[in-house]
Formats: structure tokens, C-alpha cells, sequence
């Protein structure tokens, strides 16, 4: 086991390499001219861009560029903002736990609800609570997850006043007032996923239901329960694994919606300040580490399924 992780994760070095070409290849697409927009825009003067200019080593070939640029990357260093004037690590290290707890509170949710949802499809093929559930996570992985987070700050914040609209406390602040101002993220993020896990699930474990394993341990005397609990659930659980693995590198990377609607300080909100900006340096350090965690979860998968 420990050689097969080794080698899955050796491969992931020339993939990192080649997504880190092109994440740097991102100051090719920034329309304008990066250092006059620092110096001032189109009122600055040539000295004072050139000035910009050289600071940034934007004067310097791009192949050099890129290796001053992936050698501190290696070191944990992504830059300075170019606006801001903070480093890009520190401000992601205080983003990136916000972000975390709104995904894996989302895939808490998607796991409670999808799980039991699948097994009970999954078990009774063709009857009136397979058809109920397959309309039901038909519905949920139809529905954007926006619109489940607007009509839920309408529901719960606006019409009822049971939770917090937006805003974000730390957990060390106070635990109860963190989880208050989650719970809508969480369901939103949850629901569809909930969808996708039960679907998945449902299909898989009703294929292994079928096969010729399940059939002779039931012709043994065991019971459907202790057949699903101890072999079919396993093998069924294969596709749900890997859409689950998809689905937390996907709400890591693209929190920006939910962060905007619900005013939550996370990564989303910090690439869209970025982009608004054209700040180079934060796009290029969120992406990369977007690509990251899609690398890690996609090794983190291969080794469940191992």
C-alpha cells in the first residue's frame, strides 16, 4: 500500500509542473500593461512604470520569470499582492479555513442525507420508494445551488429571522454563532450533493444485489441486511467514492457564489476581489492551489478505493 501511494504520488509531480506552466502562463492573458496599471493607469508616467516594471521582473524574459516564480512557489512563497500589499500565503492561510469548514460541513450534509437515500433505493428496485427517491434526487441535482441558498436566506433569514442572513464568526470566537451562520451554506452545498451521492449509490448497489455473490449468500441462509452491510455496500460504494472526491475538490474551488451571497470571508470571495483587480499574483496563487487540492483528492480517492 505504501509503494502503491508512493508511486500515485511521484506521478503527480510532472502534472504539477505542467499545471504550474500554465497557471504562470495567466500574466500572457492580463489584458493591458500590469506595471501601469500599479503605477497609476494611464496618467503615470514612463519613469515610474519602468520603475513598476523592474520591481516585478516583468521586464525580464518570461522563461526566467517562470523559474524565479515556481522556486518560491516550492518555498511556500506565492508573491505579494500587487494592490494590497500582503502576502498571498498569509492571506490564503486565513481564508482557506473559512472556505474548508463550509465544505466539509456541505459534504456532511450530501453523506447524511445521500447515504441512507441510496441504500433505500438501492434495496427495493423498481417499488414506489425507489421511483419517490429517484424523482426526489432527480430534483436536487437539477436544482442550481444558488437558488437553494437565496430561497433559504429568504425562508430563514429574512422572513423568520431563525438564522443570520451573512457575516462569518470564528469557531475559536464562538462555536455556536460559527455553526448559526453556516447552516445555510452547508444545506446549500449539501443538498445537491446528497442528490448525486443517492443516485450513484442507488444504481451501483442495485447491480450488486443482483450479482451472483449476493444471490449465493442469500441461498446460505444470510440475511439482505447483513448482505448489504458486509459485501454489497462495499463494492456499491465505488462510484459514490469518486463522485464524492469530485464533488469536495469542486466546492473548494468554486465557493465564490455561495461566499458572495452569504458574505462569507473565504477564497472565493478573495479570487473575485482578485479578478475585479486584475491582481495577478492572488489569482495565480488561488488557482494553483485549487489544481492542488483537485491533484490530492484525486490520489486521496485512488487510495480508498486500494
Amino acid at each position: 500500500m505504501i509503494g502503491y501511494i508512493g508511486r500515485r504520488a511521484l506521478a503527480l509531480i510532472p502534472l504539477l509542473l505542467i499545471i504550474s506552466f500554465i497557471v504562470f502562463s495567466l500574466v500572457l492573458l492580463l489584458p493591458g500593461d500590469p506595471a501601469r496599471a500599479i503605477a497609476g493607469g494611464a496618467t503615470a508616467d514612463e519613469a515610474t512604470v519602468q520603475a513598476v516594471r523592474e520591481q516585478l521582473h516583468l521586464d525580464e524574459p518570461f522563461v526566467r520569470q517562470y523559474a524565479r516564480w515556481l522556486g518560491n512557489v516550492a518555498t511556500g512563497d506565492l508573491g505579494e499582492s500587487w494592490f494590497e500589499k500582503r502576502s498571498v500565503a498569509s492571506e490564503i492561510a486565513a481564508r482557506f479555513p473559512v472556505t474548508l469548514s463550509m465544505v466539509l460541513g456541505g459534504v456532511a450534509v450530501a453523506l447524511l442525507i445521500g447515504v441512507p437515500l441510496g441504500i433505500i433505493a438501492g434495496t427495493r428496485p423498481g417499488t414506489i420508494v425507489d421511483r419517490l427517491v429517484t424523482g426526489v434526487t432527480s430534483f436536487g441535482v437539477a436544482m442550481p445551488d444558488f437558488w437553494l441558498a437565496i430561497i433559504l436566506v429568504s425562508a430563514l433569514a429574512v422572513n423568520r429571522s431563525l438564522l443570520p442572513s451573512s457575516g462569518y464568526v470564528p469557531f475559536g470566537d464562538d462555536p455556536v454563532e460559527w455553526a448559526r451562520h453556516l447552516v445555510m451554506p452547508w444545506i446549500a452545498i449539501g443538498v445537491g450533493g446528497s442528490a448525486t451521492i443517492a443516485r450513484q449509490l442507488r444504481g451501483a448497489l442495485a447491480d450488486e444485489l443482483q450479482s451472483d455473490y449476493a444471490r449465493t449468500a442469500r441461498a446460505k441462509g444470510v440475511s439482505n441486511a447483513a448482505v448489504v452491510r458486509r459485501h454489497a455496500l462495499k463494492n456499491a460504494a465505488m462510484p459514490a467514492v469518486t463522485v464524492l472526491g469530485i464533488q469536495i475538490a469542486y466546492a473548494l474551488g468554486g465557493t465564490v457564489i455561495m461566499e458572495q451571497i452569504f458574505g462569507i470571508p473565504g477564497m472565493g470571495s478573495y479570487a473575485l476581489q482578485a479578478l475585479g483587480n486584475r491582481d495577478l499574483p492572488v489569482i495565480q496563487g488561488v488557482v494553483m492551489l485549487t489544481a492542488v487540492i483537485f491533484l490530492v483528492m484525486n490520489l486521496a480517492v485512488d487510495v480508498v478505493y486500494a
